[in-house]
């Protein structure tokens, strides 16, 4: 039995392997190395000059994963409180956008949020002014918001779903209103789910690209444009993009690693109570 079930991990260890290794493995090449194949660090030093683009990256991002946060407790908590049959449907309609292709979701806002769009045609009907938000920080943040909310909606929502109901039958008993029963009871065996939906906003909100190319036009540039500069435009200079994406990867790396700390000191502190 275990040699068969070796045989089974075989197909998921050729596929971390060519998709996961190798290419991180090419990222350190040509990170360390110089059109001559030649081993330098000058690649990792120029990513200095881009500190700005990283800062702005990190702040939008950090605000966009706010936002969600605000908004998708909220919602998570009320599609908690609902009927299960009524969950269910909230749980889809939540996911549905999540099946339509990225790039017409992000289309879809060029159209509402452009000066001639559907957003400034409305306040025109109504008499009142217009919105100048496309090839804005704000309209990338909306766009991130839009597309990564449901990656903090659901944690939340599978978090809150598993919290014994018992709990805040107990604490009724004792005398604890709504407020001190969510403030003491239901967020405190929440957290976990806000980690992870928090890093799971967060994490491709500071690599995106397309949401800020799209939305943000030419003067706001994140990490994900910067490489993909590197890679794609007419400064082709793999060798720099592959230094900035392996600076990227540290940077995600390091969030992951507070983020997750923070989560297993939680589930130490609740498994001591």
């Amino acid at each position: 039995m275990k040699s068969k079930s070796k045989w089974i991990t075989v197909p998921f260890a050729v596929w971390v392997i060519i998709f996961t290794v190798v290419p991180l493995v090419l990222i350190l090449f040509f990170a360390f190395t110089n059109e001559d194949k030649i081993f330098t660090i000058n690649n990792i030093t120029h990513v200095g000059k881009y500190s700005s683009v990283f800062v702005n990256s990190l702040l939008l991002s950090a605000v966009a994963t706010a936002i969600c946060l605000i908004l998708g407790y909220p919602f998570a908590y009320l599609i908690s409180k609902m009927p299960e049959k009524v969950q269910s449907i909230a749980v889809i309609l939540v996911m549905l956008p999540m099946l339509m292709n990225f790039l017409l979701r992000t289309y879809a806002w060029m159209t509402i949020l452009e000066n001639n769009g559907i957003l400034n045609s409305v306040l025109k009907f109504f008499h009142l002014p217009a919105l100048n938000l496309i090839n804005t920080k704000k309209a990338v943040v909306l766009g991130m918001v839009y597309n990564f909310l449901p990656y903090m909606i659901l944690p939340i929502y599978s978090v809150l779903m598993k919290i014994d109901k018992r709990l805040i039958e107990a604490a009724k008993d004792l005398g604890a209103g709504k407020m001190k029963v969510f403030s003491k009871v239901i967020f405190p065996l929440s957290k976990p789910g806000v980690v992870s939906g928090v890093t799971m906003v967060f994490v491709p909100s500071v690599s995106t690209f397309v949401i800020s190319k799209m939305l943000g036009g030419g003067a706001n540039i994140l990490i994900g444009d910067l490489i993909e500069m590197q890679f794609l435009g007419n400064s082709y200079n793999p060798h720099l993009g592959s230094a900035i994406s392996l600076i990227l990867i540290l940077l995600v790396l390091i969030c992951i690693g507070i983020l997750n700390q923070y989560d297993s000191s939680l589930n130490s502190k609740n498994k001591s109570q």
